[in-house]
């Protein structure tokens, strides 16, 4: 292959880096319709629009870097879920993916219940206006303040995670005049196919009491003889980012067995399950996520299976989609900074953002797809890293992706599939203030979480 002719443009030598297999797109301009959102198109002059507004005057309104959520993509995704399992289902959206007050207010008129994990969330939810019936709390590790706000407010289930929060659950319950409802998690040994940080069902890691051994049926008998709880189901999370739905099915079948078990002890049929989240989405055009009708199939007919073969009545179904509704329907949006061609290896690109608003590259190891907005180009393909602006060599943003060869400074590019786990796990690293969130539906944008200013960063140090 002669020079002018390598997929990574004329900055880059003969060979591709080693690793790196996957040739440049046949049309860098294209926008495909599994990674971006659903209002997201290009318009006559070739500038990136969402919800009717072109991505330059978002730059000029708001700045850079933003988030940028389509709101009619997310509530259409929370509809879907809803639809798919209907009436005989709950569907609890994962507030850790990414929560405000706004998002909690589309979910409360889409029917959608919330789960949370710290007070914060909890707050938050609340504040919004969520019925505390429809709230779920998560978490290895709960306060004693946390739980109390939780009872005290009415919350629907408190999902129990050791041996020690069900004593503590049921003592402040008891000492509030309450009967909480909650669910045990238990962790049923299957591995998930995903990141090992994020795989949650094996027994070597914080979340759960294990199935193994025994540990679950004594926290179950626990539990059903405390006076402060009504026990009512069994939780289950096996990982996130899932395209195989293999690991589902074993986890019902040990869920199941678990059930069974408790009715041949108790006497008592648990009335619910809950099978967690951690769908999948797509990132990049490799990525084929289920869609939820599938999804909802897929789960139905396993645990009805599972009873039926356990003489079992099917219990209430649970899921927790977050990253499944919100990752799709927002991307970051920056600009382009500076740019520095590596011979023989890529060009790097760097933005004016980085892993204080995308940790998730040097966390996971995530990979993400990457576009020029602001214009089109015919220019050839260059093979990229994009980068941010932070003091750490493990600031990067997409790790290998193509962009036009004739990127300048000055350019807007943005990153789709941000709408999880970006704002909820940014940072200050540097000093850098996070970004703002901004909503768009019908040609309008608002801002649902503020840019932080210098002040806000300031009032926190107390000197």
């Amino acid at each position: 292959m002669s020079r002018s002719a390598h997929p990574a443009g004329p900055r880059h030598a003969d060979v591709l880096p080693e690793g790196h297999y996957s040739a440049p797109p046949a049309d860098l301009n294209a926008l495909d319709p599994k990674v971006w959102a659903q209002t997201v198109t290009r318009d006559e002059d070739g500038v990136v629009t969402v919800g009717g507004i072109p991505v330059t005057r978002l730059a000029e309104e708001f700045g850079t870097p933003a988030y940028v959520l389509d709101e009619a993509d997310f509530r259409a995704r929370a509809r879907a879920w809803r639809s798919a399992f209907g009436t005989e289902a709950d569907v609890y959206y994962a507030g850790k993916a990414f929560l405000s007050r706004a998002v909690v207010r589309w979910l409360h008129e889409e029917g959608l219940n919330v789960d949370v994990c710290s007070g914060g969330e909890l707050a938050t939810a609340l504040s919004a206006g969520m019925p505390a019936e429809r709230i779920a709390f998560h978490g290895n590790n709960k306060s004693v303040d946390e739980i109390t706000r939780a009872v005290e407010a009415g919350v629907g289930h408190i999902v129990l995670d050791s041996f020690q929060e069900i004593v503590r659950v049921a003592h402040i319950a008891r000492e509030l005049g309450r009967r909480q409802k909650v669910l045990i998690r238990i962790t049923v040994g299957v591995e998930a196919h995903t990141h090992e940080f994020i795989a949650t069902a094996h027994e070597d890691q914080k979340f759960g009491i294990p199935l193994a051994g025994g540990q679950a049926a004594e926290a179950v008998r626990r539990a059903l003889q405390l006076d402060g709880l009504e026990l009512v189901g069994i939780h289950s999370h096996i990982g996130s980012q899932i395209f195989d739905m293999s690991g589902f099915e074993v986890a019902a079948h040990r869920v199941v067995g678990l059930l069974k078990d408790v009715r041949d002890e108790h006497g008592v049929e648990l009335p619910e399950i809950d099978l967690g989240g951690g769908l999948g989405i797509a990132y990049t055009s490799d990525d084929d996520p289920r869609e939820p009708h599938e999804i909802a199939k897929a789960l139905t007919e396993i645990v009805s299976r599972e009873c039926e073969a356990a003489k079992l009545r099917t219990p209430r179904i649970s899921v927790e989609p977050g990253r499944a509704i919100v990752g799709p329907t927002a991307f970051t949006l920056y600009e382009v900074g500076t740019i520095k061609p590596l011979d023989g290896l890529r060009t790097y690109v760097s933005v004016d953002g980085g892993m204080s608003d995308n940790i998730r590259t040097a966390l996971y190891d995530a990979e993400y797809s990457v576009a020029l907005v602001s214009r089109t180009s015919d220019a050839e393909p260059m093979l990229a890293r994009v980068v941010g602006k932070h003091c750490e060599s493990g600031d990067i943003v997409v790790k290998d992706a193509f962009l036009p060869s004739d990127l300048a400074p000055g350019d807007l590019v943005a990153v789709p599939a941000t709408g999880a786990y970006c704002r909820s796990m940014a940072s200050n690293y540097n000093h850098v203030l996070r970004p703002p969130v901004v909503a768009v539906e019908g040609g309008e944008a608002r801002v649902i979480v503020r840019r932080e200013t210098e002040e806000d960063l300031l009032r926190l140090d107390v000197g």
